[in-house]
């Protein structure tokens, strides 16, 4: 599949010390006059070529995690300004999780979970939907040269994929599902087929699982789960089961399919509570691993390699002046693209 092409850019103008950005402030909105971030200590101010619009950040919209400020967390750019001339110049990528490395939660090895920590366009810290925004050199990755933008946004995303892997061993001789086929659920299922399992994706869009199906994997329709004539999908008979739907009957259908003892792994934030059965957690003793964030260097090397093919998922793209035709276009859509 083709990715449509970028619309020409304006020659907007905006004030002195000023950028457009992308704002979040009960309303979402295109401020042309957002304070330009400085250079800070440890840190990098970056120039976003392509960032994505992530379920999450449609969430904080909705009132998620209650967030005010610049949106974005998804994003490939480069390196204008750093204490470290090595960056300067450097096309990178980052972890969104700006921590403080030196409290006990850091030291020992949980950066991604310091009490401390900012979390770029969701907590404490202006995301990526802007001109120019900052973000310590600890969280860069470089891109390697041969892969373009258009995947390299995709990094963030995949990484979280693949901390699938990093919490839960799966054996090539399991049977695994994955609940959810938009761009997060479409993700995990091109990580978890390098695993060598049985991999099963349920979704409600038949229009995105030929890409699957070229990988490998089988997909059929989520009410599948609830027919019993379908003995690939025989209730409580899966090993490890991921939901990535963001809704309370995605993580019905995923415990539904989940055999006793097996793991159920919640891959999904949105803003509300999730109605879980926790007396069917406890009868067939099953393993919850909650999952976000991931590890970026797999994720970089897979896609360099050609292991998990990104174009198909891009479905629109739009300069960031049109961020809010954007963000009408990403709802119930695969991966929407803003060009800053």
């Amino acid at each position: 599949m083709v990715s449509p092409p970028l619309p020409q850019k304006s020659s907007a103008t905006h004030g002195e010390n000023a950028m457009r950005a992308l704002v979040f402030d009960g309303q979402l909105h295109l401020d042309r006059n957002y304070p330009e971030p400085s250079l800070q200590r440890g840190e990098a101010l970056i120039r976003p070529r392509l960032v994505g619009i992530c379920n999450t950040d449609i969430e904080i919209t909705r009132g998620y995690m209650g967030f005010h400020g610049v949106l974005g967390h998804e994003f490939v750019g480069e390196v204008i300004a750093c204490e470290e001339s090595f960056w300067v110049g450097k096309r990178v990528v980052g972890e969104i999780n700006a921590a403080c490395l030196r409290c006990p939660t850091c030291l020992r090895g949980d950066p991604t979970h310091c009490p401390q920590r900012t979390t770029l366009g969701i907590g404490g810290r202006d995301g990526v939907m802007a001109e120019r925004f900052s973000l310590p050199i600890a969280c860069l990755h470089e891109v390697p040269a041969a892969l373009p933008d258009t995947a390299a946004v995709f990094t963030e995303p995949l990484a979280a994929a693949f901390e699938i892997l990093e919490h839960a061993h799966i054996r090539p001789t399991e049977r695994v599902a994955v609940v959810g086929d938009g761009k997060l659920g479409l993700l995990c299922a091109m990580a978890l087929r390098l695993t060598g399992a049985e991999l099963v994706m349920l979704g409600r869009h038949p229009e995105r699982w030929g890409l699957l199906r070229e990988l490998g994997v089988a997909a059929m329709p989520s009410a599948s789960a609830t027919d019993r004539a379908s003995g690939a999908l025989r209730p409580r008979s899966f090993d490890l089961v991921v939901d990535a739907t963001g809704n309370a009957s995605g993580l019905a259908t995923a415990l539904r399919l989940v055999r006793p003892r097996g793991r159920l792994v919640l891959k999904s934030t949105y803003h509300g509570d999730s109605p879980i059965n926790l007396s069917a957690v406890v009868v067939d003793e099953l393993q919850l691993l909650g999952s976000r964030c991931g590890p970026f260097a797999p994720a970089l090397r897979a896609m360099a390699s050609g292991l998990i093919p990104t174009e198909p998922l891009v479905a629109d793209r739009f300069l960031l002046e049109d961020g809010l035709k954007g963000f009408q276009a990403a709802h119930g859509k695969l991966k929407v693209l803003l060009e800053v």
